[in-house]
């Protein structure tokens, strides 16, 4: 009680309050220098449209792979503040993480996305019980946008909760077999 007290008196001092005010306008100065922009060609716009219509999760993992492949290694690698030993380490060790971080994060999004598709069929004959285990309630139509939105975001939740065993039971074993493989392949690479 003591503590809220203190606290709450400090927040409501006068120059505590205006410090947020003067916070509250460098960020909006900030974003008011951030050009508004409207997109008019109808070709740009399908294409966007498209993209964030088909690029589920298990795609941007993937692309987010290929990028931090692409960039942090090299960072790492200029790094002149380490010693060079330790600058292969790292790269070998960032190699690594992005390696296993992305091909678990990918394939476990890609089966989980999967899974709920084959899990949220529409209710009729023929169709088992088991499989409309997902499907929500009222839904007539498995065809339309909203539905395999709705299919796309149910198999990233899934695979999120899958995703915090997955990270000490895969990830992190995974990454220290490849980064004593890339660092063995180096200290090889260094002795010819």
């Amino acid at each position: 009680m003591v503590l809220y007290s203190i606290k709450s008196s400090i927040l409501n001092a006068p120059l505590c309050a205006r410090a947020a005010v003067s916070m509250r306008s460098i960020k909006q100065k900030g974003l008011d220098m951030i050009p508004n922009a409207q997109f008019s060609n109808e070709k740009f716009l399908y294409h966007l449209k498209d993209i964030g219509k088909n690029f589920s999760s298990d795609k941007q993992r993937l692309a987010l792979g290929v990028t931090a492949l692409a960039t942090q290694p090299f960072i790492d690698a200029h790094n002149k503040r380490v010693d060079e030993e330790t600058r292969k380490v790292s790269v070998a060790r960032t190699v690594a993480k992005i390696i296993a971080g992305t091909l678990t994060g990918f394939l476990i999004r890609y089966g989980c996305i999967k899974s709920i598709k084959a899990f949220s069929q529409i209710p009729g004959k023929g169709v088992p019980k088991y499989k409309t285990i997902f499907t929500p309630k009222g839904v007539k139509d498995n065809t339309t946008d909203a539905f395999d939105q709705y299919r796309n975001a149910m198999g990233t939740v899934v695979a999120l909760g899958i995703m915090v065993f997955t990270n000490f039971l895969i990830d992190a074993p995974l990454t220290k077999f490849l980064t004593n493989t890339f660092v063995k392949h180096q200290k090889m690479e260094d002795k010819k």
